[in-house]
């Protein structure tokens, strides 16, 4: 049995989980059959890109549309290598933002910029308030 060594890129980390091969992971019946397995690859491919098609769609509609373009990517990555680099590295940056966010000095000043943010809209609502009443600003005379 063999030991993985992490080449000095400090990537692997003792007790870490180590990541999944890339390549397809299409049954092995699939992988078989050329003319199968590259049908099975355009229907995949067709299948990812409605969703990140739909996704796409949704960013300015309502609707979750990051979470439905990485879920198409999701799709992909369970054939293509290059959609499962993307998303290595895409899981690699939201862990990275994910514990920078968790820092304290970053928590503390995101708070602040909250705060600071919600008083300025209070202000300027009291304001509206003041001058017009409870009117809708469509129903205002001035």
């Amino acid at each position: 049995m063999s030991t993985q060594s992490n080449g000095g890129s400090g990537t692997l980390e003792e007790g870490a989980p180590t990541e999944q091969p890339l390549g397809s992971r299409a049954p092995h019946f699939i992988k078989r059959s050329r003319p199968l397995h590259l049908s099975w690859q355009v229907g995949v491919f067709v299948v990812g890109l409605a969703v990140v098609v739909a996704g796409v769609i949704m960013l300015p509609l309502p609707g979750p549309g990051w979470l439905v373009i990485f879920g198409g990517m999701a799709i992909w990555a369970t054939e293509f290598v290059w959609a499962q680099l993307v998303l290595r590295w895409t899981k690699r940056k939201v862990t990275e933002a994910a514990q920078k966010a968790l820092d304290p000095k970053v928590r503390r000043r995101n708070i602040t910029l909250t705060t600071v943010g919600l008083v300025i809209i209070a202000a300027l609502l009291a304001v509206y308030v003041w001058k017009f009443g409870l009117a809708l600003p469509w129903n205002v005379s001035e």
